[in-house]
């Protein structure tokens, strides 16, 4: 596709951010990203980067930095959330950054965010743009945004997650579902643990609940914890509201003793509903594609939605690098990666990742940079 092909890609996410620096990283020079954000909020939230995402983020230039602020950590742990017993252990080590081309890291969200935006050139992100409507302008597509600004695009590039704007556009208005589940959320100083000694990265598994606790940074001062628990209808329209102190401790009352000190040290937390969408393969159409949250909503239990919009970014950048039409890349694109994004969302549906003995090449292994593209590609 040519150079100058006018780009617009709505929302900066993991998705967003990495098609933009990749396609700028070719030479595409019109590149905007709008983000309806007025700025970059350090929101408490971290996040699992496996070998698979880290190898596009290779791609930007950014490994290093992202190696220097976050954790690599010793290994990932599966253990029962009431008897502490281990029931699955992945060392992560050199061996397994070997065998899987890449690190393992968690980082907290807000500095993967800003670390991604460094690999933008100068006046890309453009923040306070809600998209308002888009329109047919002269062989273009114009964005109108809720500020009054306006855009004019070849490509419009949908990165705008699960409430994504350009998919309702395209495909009619529909909420995402509830799956009846409720993720609980909080960041502590490592202080409050009180010399506990907690592992690097941990999921305990209970019968009607998990929970994830990992570091972030390799100093370990901070600690993450999120946990999936049953919940009522989500009642209102906020993305997510405060919990008590006492009602996220008491999620963990019938945890192992090593739980349930670890979360004692627990401060605010957050709650928010747990949402995804049925299975829906369009992914496209006319000048708009949609990547990420915003077409393939992945449930949060195999720590794989991140990777997934990372890996959407890369293929999706690749197919129009390469490809002479928006309609050919899109295509290609979807092709590609329809069948491997509908198996994450399966066993992350049935949420039995790394419970126990399990294939992890296939997901861990892949390489979304240099995989071979859908037949439409050739």
């Amino acid at each position: 596709m040519q150079r100058d092909t006018r780009i617009a890609v709505i929302g900066a996410g993991l998705g967003g951010l990495a098609v933009a620096g990749l396609l700028q990283g070719q030479g595409f020079g019109a590149v905007t990203l709008h983000e309806q954000a007025p700025h970059f909020a350090r929101i408490g939230a971290g996040i699992i980067l496996s070998a698979n995402g880290m190898k596009v983020l290779r791609q930007l230039g950014m490994e290093a930095a992202l190696l220097a602020t976050g954790i690599r950590p010793q290994a990932f742990l599966s253990r029962d959330w009431v008897s502490g017993e281990t029931l699955y252990e992945l060392r992560l080590d050199a061996a397994s950054e070997a065998r899987f081309g890449a690190a393992f890291l968690n980082i907290h969200r807000a500095d993967l965010l800003q670390i991604l935006r460094a690999a933008l050139a100068p006046g890309t992100l453009r923040f306070g743009h809600q998209l308002a409507g888009i329109e047919p302008a002269g062989g273009g597509t114009r964005l109108g945004f809720a500020n009054g600004d306006s855009d004019v695009a070849d490509i419009v590039i949908a990165g705008d997650g699960i409430h994504s704007r350009l998919r309702e556009i395209l495909f009619g208005k529909a909420a995402p579902r509830f799956t009846g589940r409720l993720a609980q959320r909080a960041i502590f100083p490592a202080e409050r643990l009180r010399g506990l000694a907690v592992d690097d990265c941990t999921k305990w598994w209970g019968e009607d609940r998990h929970a994830l606790s990992y570091f972030m940074t390799a100093a370990r001062e901070e600690v993450y914890v999120m946990a999936s628990v049953p919940g009522e209808a989500w009642d209102n329209d906020d993305l997510s509201r405060p919990l008590s102190r006492d009602a996220f401790v008491a999620s963990f009352d019938a945890a192992t003793p090593d739980l349930r000190r670890l979360v004692a040290g627990a401060g605010e937390a957050m709650v928010w509903p747990i949402c995804d969408r049925p299975r829906d393969d369009r992914w496209y159409q006319g000048p708009v594609v949609l990547l990420g949250d915003a077409c393939h909503p992945v449930r949060p239990y195999m720590a794989a939605g991140g990777a997934m919009a990372i890996e959407d970014a890369a293929v999706l950048a690749r197919c129009i690098v390469g490809l002479g039409s928006p309609a050919e890349a899109f295509a290609a694109y979807a092709e590609t990666r329809i069948a491997r994004v509908a198996e994450v969302q399966r066993i992350s549906l049935e949420n039995s990742w790394m419970r126990g003995p399990t294939e992890l090449d296939w997901f861990f292994g892949h390489d979304a940079c240099a995989a071979p593209l859908a037949r439409a590609a050739a």
